[in-house]
């Protein structure tokens, strides 16, 4: 196993260095950063794009159909409006989170990454045009989106709560996994509840997360399951440990007298990439593989 998950392993120290020209200016920012931003802020603009394209239809639809319908007018797009957009989706889940722990959230410590963000933004609304999500693009991007959630959900998130104060927080897997859950989803929630990603005008409405099988999404359950397996796997807290233990004594584990050793930090990591990837992966086949045409039957 560890042959198979090396060089996912080696991937992380290579991408997690820091990189010029952030090191210049003594900003620790990793080759992954860089590109989970990057990934991020053309991902939105491909929503965004989508909604506007929808919405153009949608008019013409309407109002060729049943007459005049009123429907929201487009707006003109501010590059404010998208970019605390930007810092919504990234930082909404500690805005909601941090307080509950009483720690406080990133953004307030430190604005590095907020205007690391900001300026990722700018960059990429500057461009002509962004790809159109397709199955041959986000099929390969899979691997990336795996790695930057891997690293989210096992490095940035679990320390808010295994390296709390409190006791009562630190050892308890409920919090764990209830912070894992709201910190990496509560800011699509917001985006979306605000309809921050539409051409209108800002308007509440019911967020994708509350519409039927809206729990289904995978971005939204991967969250706590991949953060429990990596506790799981790591012993992160004294549960996650008597877990392990028992599972593999479950699987028919030879000596059930010794306890059962945790996986390096790493490997785990690794392992939590490779399945976030394949889940994403088969998101992709699902959404964009190309359909194929149905036999035509022939009526004699």
């Amino acid at each position: 196993m560890s042959l198979l998950l090396s060089p996912v392993v080696e991937l992380y120290r290579y991408s997690l260095q820091p990189v010029a020209p952030f090191t210049w200016f003594g900003l620790s920012l990793s080759t992954l950063d860089v590109v989970a931003a990057v990934r991020l802020c053309v991902a939105l603009r491909q929503i965004r794009e989508k909604l506007w394209r929808d919405h153009v239809q949608k008019t013409k639809t309407v109002n060729s159909e049943k007459g005049i319908v009123a429907l929201p007018e487009i707006e003109q797009r501010s590059f404010v409006r998208d970019a605390v957009s930007v810092l919504l989706v990234v930082y909404g889940g500690e805005a909601v989170t941090c307080p509950a722990l009483a720690i406080p959230p990133s953004f307030m410590l430190s604005g590095v990454v907020p205007a690391f963000y900001t300026a990722i933004q700018a960059a990429v609304e500057w461009l002509p045009a962004v790809p159109t999500p397709a199955f041959n693009n986000e099929v390969p991007l899979s691997l990336v989106d795996g790695m930057s959630r891997a690293y989210l959900l096992c490095n940035l998130i679990p320390p808010m709560v295994t390296s709390h104060a409190s006791p009562a927080i630190s050892s308890n897997p409920w919090t764990l996994l209830l912070t894992s859950l709201f910190a990496a989803n509560a800011g699509f929630f917001f985006t979306n509840l605000f309809s921050f990603f539409q051409p209108y005008a800002l308007t509440l409405t019911t967020p994708t997360e509350f519409l039927p099988y809206g729990w289904t999404t995978t971005d939204l359950w991967c969250a706590p399951l991949i953060t429990g397996l990596y506790a799981l796997l790591t012993h992160a807290q004294p549960f996650w440990a008597d877990a392990h233990d028992v599972a593999l004594g479950w699987l028919g584990r030879p000596d059930a007298e010794a306890k059962v050793a945790a996986v390096d930090d790493e490997t785990a990591r690794a392992v939590c990439a490779v399945v976030l990837a394949g889940l994403f992966a088969t998101r992709a086949v699902r959404n964009f593989a190309p359909k194929t045409a149905a036999a035509k039957l022939k009526v004699q």
